[in-house]
């Protein structure tokens, strides 16, 4: 009897060490909260030429200065030298608050969203340093290098945290 309680309480303190030691990067936004104030000043550290690697390829994202409230980019994935898919998007200041907008385009340019659909991200939280979208963080690590963390879901209903690491160019 003693040998499944000992298991259940290993098992249980391996999780919670682990779940300390790795805490997530992206925060979600749930039912009843309400997006705080922020502006795009306030992260206006996002604009640049950024190249990293992701998917096993090269990744790169070109950020605009805020104007006309919003900050405009794109995204581009190439794989042994070829597109594997595009998104263009941008960040709008609306109502004292900030929203993520993008969407997805196959390397031929072919949406992956209906014509009227854009995949939207509303803004959880604003530090100094991150700013948190629903399950997407911009990480200001210097001048020069951003984190980016998405969360990922698949088909099968499973979901990963993937981090873009992006060094200016």
């Amino acid at each position: 009897m003693r040998l499944p309680y000992i298991y259940l309480l290993l098992v249980l303190s391996i999780s919670t060490t682990f779940a300390q030691n790795n805490p997530s990067n992206v925060l979600k936004f749930t039912d009843g909260m309400n997006s705080p104030k922020a502006s795009l000043q306030e992260i206006s550290w996002i604009s640049g030429y950024w190249r990293g690697e992701a998917f096993g390829g090269t990744t790169e994202e070109i950020w605009s200065d805020p104007l006309g409230n919003s900050m405009m980019f794109s995204f581009k994935l190439v794989v042994d030298n070829e597109i594997q898919f595009y998104e263009v998007g941008g960040i709008t200041e609306n109502n004292n608050t900030l929203l993520l907008q993008l969407k997805h385009f196959h390397g031929d340019f072919k949406g992956w969203e209906k014509k009227d659909e854009t995949v939207d991200f509303k803004l959880v939280k604003v530090e100094k340093d991150r700013v948190y979208f629903d399950e997407f963080t911009f990480e200001k690590i210097s001048d020069n290098e951003i984190n980016l963390y998405v969360v990922v879901h698949n088909k099968d209903g499973f979901s990963d945290e993937v981090k873009f690491n992006y060094k200016r160019k």
